[in-house]
């Protein structure tokens, strides 16, 4: 069992997780994720990238947004408890080498996981760059380890209330233009429509660009075909052959039609998930009142 030595709210549904996990920190490298289940029998399994390790305590952090019915259950965990199932690392690791310039684009939850591509990059001799996005001020997270590997940060929100107000290919195509700033490498990790315009900024500069397609797996083994993509003109799986791929190679398109497939069930069971919740919040009220009399 994985015992969970930490929880902290970094936003409004934006949960950072630290549990025990020393097998796992033995062989994870950067880029790699896990698969948890919040219910053994029953329970979905979640993918998520691993956002830190430590070799002294053997604990593994993660992050994730309570917005489906399994991450909202796995929100509802605390320190002391232990996850039923925790499978990793899963994946291909990301590809650490000396290239030179390193730009990393991690936008909302995603400068989690650009974290530790971000440390390995800089341990392994590179100048990094890290291009942080938020919609707002309140919902940006890691800015302080992300400067911590960093040579330098550039901050973008969409309302302006921190950094500069745009979006971050704004400030990419300016590095992509700038004498002796032109990036070796970018890395980008957020919402797929992101890192679809990411690619798209640096494809006429001819810079490889890395996106992690995490967010369309399911299974997280290759086994049910969920997380299929088309790389160029090759099917891949992107749990068991990624999640990094070229980004000037996938098809967005086809992509993003079939992440919005899985909507009308999704909502359903988060429904269902907000439905327990809201019993269970009764169910307490009306113990409260009845030791009150």
């Amino acid at each position: 069992m994985n015992k969970i030595v930490s929880k902290k709210q970094l936003s409004a549904d934006v949960w950072e997780m630290a549990f025990e996990a020393p097998h796992i920190v033995e062989e994870h490298k950067a880029g790699q994720f896990l698969i948890v289940q919040v219910d053994r029998q029953w329970g979905e399994r979640i993918p998520l990238t691993i956002a830190d390790s430590d070799p002294a305590t053997g604990t593994i952090t993660v992050v994730f947004q309570a917005v489906g019915a399994s991450t909202m259950k796995l929100s509802r965990f605390e320190v002391g408890d232990e996850l039923p199932t925790v499978l990793g690392p899963l994946g291909q690791p990301s590809e650490i080498e000396k290239v030179g310039h390193v730009v990393l684009c991690g936008g909302g939850i995603g400068v989690a996981p650009v974290y530790p591509i971000a440390k390995a990059m800089k341990e392994a001799g590179n100048r990094v760059t890290g291009i942080l996005a938020a919609r707002t001020k309140d919902l940006l997270i890691f800015e302080e380890r992300m400067r911590a590997v960093c040579d330098e940060i550039i901050i973008c929100t969409d309302d302006g209330s921190y950094g500069r107000k745009c979006l971050v290919t704004v400030p990419l195509k300016e590095l992509c233009e700038q004498e002796g700033a032109r990036p070796d490498r970018v890395i980008a990790i957020g919402p797929p429509v992101m890192m679809k315009f990411c690619a798209a900024t640096t494809k006429p500069f001819g810079i490889p660009t890395i996106v992690s397609l995490n967010t369309i797996m399911i299974d997280g083994t290759g086994m049910c075909g969920g997380c299929r993509v088309t790389v160029g003109d090759k099917l891949k799986f992107v749990c068991v052959d990624g999640p990094d791929f070229d980004g000037h190679l996938v098809d967005w398109d086809n992509m993003l039609k079939r992440m919005r497939a899985f909507r009308p069930m999704e909502e359903t069971a988060r429904q269902k998930e907000r439905d327990h919740v809201c019993r269970m919040q009764a169910a307490a009220d009306a113990l409260s009142k009845k030791e009150v009399r």
